[in-house]
Order: structure tokens, then sequence, then C-alpha cells
């Protein structure tokens, strides 16, 4: 397959001390990580794409690990996680879905044993498209506490022939999350669900 082509990365961190309430005495930490690469398959049809999968991995296993460094690097604070797709013009949604595996399978090996699904959305848009990227605990994907989503995006990109790949992580639950539902002190940890 192609070698990933990348024009640029971008690492942000933001914290969070309140949402109107009190200030948080830790505030939330939210990290994106995103990295905007060629898309070899732009401006055709292509059957076969799955093999850039492959290719992909190192990349993300390189966002996953700046992620965990930019949280201050111990794995262990990180609660929740998310990943996302913006393929530019000249690509389709399927571009975007080679970034599952290698995505979401680099975060849960860096994190050690999460066990819940990564939370994932994509999009088709153009330069300075914004992206929501869901996030869920990573051992559960029912802790409503954790259920949350960053805006992600850069001015420039996605041009055409590109890709904007993004990882996103958290410390916690969102400031002040009080909508009940399974703690994450309840967590069983059986099935990644619960």
């Amino acid at each position: 397959m192609p070698e990933v082509q990348i024009r640029k990365k971008l690492t942000a961190v933001e914290e969070i001390f309140h949402e109107g309430g009190p200030a948080s005495p830790v505030p939330l930490r939210r990290a994106a990580a995103l990295a905007v690469i060629h898309n070899p398959f732009a401006g055709a049809y292509v059957q076969e794409i799955a093999g850039f999968m492959d290719d992909l991995k190192p990349l993300g296993l390189e966002m996953a690990r700046s992620l965990v460094a930019a949280l201050g690097g111990d794995a262990k604070v990180v609660e929740g996680y998310g990943k996302g797709a913006i393929v530019g013009a000249a690509g389709e949604l399927e571009h975007g879905a080679l970034w599952h595996v290698p995505g979401g399978y680099a975060m849960r090996e860096i994190l050690g044993d999460a066990k819940a699904i990564v939370a994932s959305t994509k999009k088709v848009g153009g330069p300075g498209t914004r992206l929501d990227v869901p996030i869920t605990h990573i051992n559960a994907s029912y802790v409503r506490s954790h259920f949350d989503a960053m805006e992600v995006g850069l001015a420039d990109a996605p041009r055409a022939d590109e890709i904007v790949l993004a990882l996103v992580m958290t410390t916690g639950p969102r400031v002040h999350a009080r909508v009940g539902g399974l703690k994450a002190s309840e967590i069983k940890g059986e099935d990644g669900l619960r």
C-alpha cells in the first residue's frame, strides 16, 4: 500500500475548571491529536483500500503516545477516549473508516487494559471543517458521566486530497456530571459496556 504522507500535526489540551457551577479542585483535561495526511485514494474509486489500515498503525500508536504525554505521561489518568476523521472533498466517507482499526486499537494498546469500544465519527468536508469527536469511558461505554465530545479541526485542512485523522483522550467525567446512570466506580469490566 502507499506510504503515509503527513503534511502537519497538532496536539491540543484544554482544561475545564467549571461549566457555571463551582470550580473543580482538579480540572477536566481533554486532549486531541490531529494528523493531516495525503489521501492516496482521492480522485478515483479504488476497490481494495483495507490494506492502508496496516500502514496507518504506526501513526495511530505515535498519536496515542503523544496524547498520553500531553496529559502528563501517565496512561492511568486517562478515563475517556474517542476518534474521528475528516475526509477531503476528492475522497469518500469510506476513506475515513480506514482509521477505525489503527486509531482505536492504538489507544487501547497504549492504555493497557481498555475494554470499551472507541466511539467514532467521520465526515467529508473542506478546509476548516470541524468535527465533534464522541467520547466514552475507556472501560464501559454505558458510564453516562463520561459521555462527551471534543470539537476538532484545522483552518487549512483537509484539502481535497487529504484526510484529517483525530484521536481524543480525557482525564475524567464531564465537569458537574450529575444525570445518574452507571458510575465509573461501578464498572464490572466484563464486556466493555458495563
